[in-house]
């Protein structure tokens, strides 16, 4: 089935990143959402470590994600202030802080870049929404307070909302 000798071990191995990327691909589902939120409206629960965009019909779309890690969690009401496709990346001074080694800036692109594909920034403070670099972080308590989505999911709510998108962060 996957041929012979050095080629079958190659030909497995790209079978497994293809089904790898459609299972993310499929992380997001339409669920039952009957919360008296309005439409348009992203919700980021936390504790679940999902995100929700608010259909209106009784209906979200949930999108698996990663949120701050102990102590970095934050919770509140804000709205998006900015979209960017592929951003360049500065460390804020804690990340900085904690790892002296990260450049002062990583271009949009780069595979190290944190911010994947996409981003859309937090109003108030120095928080987005953003793809990632690390997809197995995705289902974690992983961040320093963003909220980090699989690249494909991230692009899929970067064309559903607006500058001006309320998001509410519930723990």
């Amino acid at each position: 089935m996957f041929g012979t000798g050095k080629y079958r071990a190659r030909l497995a191995g790209a079978l497994v990143a293809v089904l790898c990327a459609a299972g993310a691909a499929q992380a997001r589902e339409v669920v039952p959402f009957a919360d008296g939120i309005g439409p348009g409206t992203i919700v980021v629960r936390t504790n679940e470590r999902r995100l929700y965009f608010v259909n209106g019909d009784g209906t979200a779309i949930r999108y698996p994600v990663a949120v701050g890690k102990p102590g970095k969690q934050w919770s509140g009401a804000t709205q998006i202030d900015g979209k960017y496709y592929q951003p360049d990346w500065s460390p804020p001074a804690e990340v900085k802080r904690d790892n002296p080694r990260l450049p002062n800036l990583i271009r949009g692109g780069s595979p190290s870049n944190p911010m994947g594909v996409a981003a859309m920034t937090l109003r108030g403070g120095e928080y987005a929404i953003h793809g990632t670099n690390r997809p197995r972080s995705i289902g974690t308590f992983a961040s320093y307070g963003c909220i980090r989505m699989y690249n494909q999911d991230i692009a899929d709510l970067f064309g559903r909302v607006a500058v001006g998108t309320q998001v509410y962060v519930m723990r």
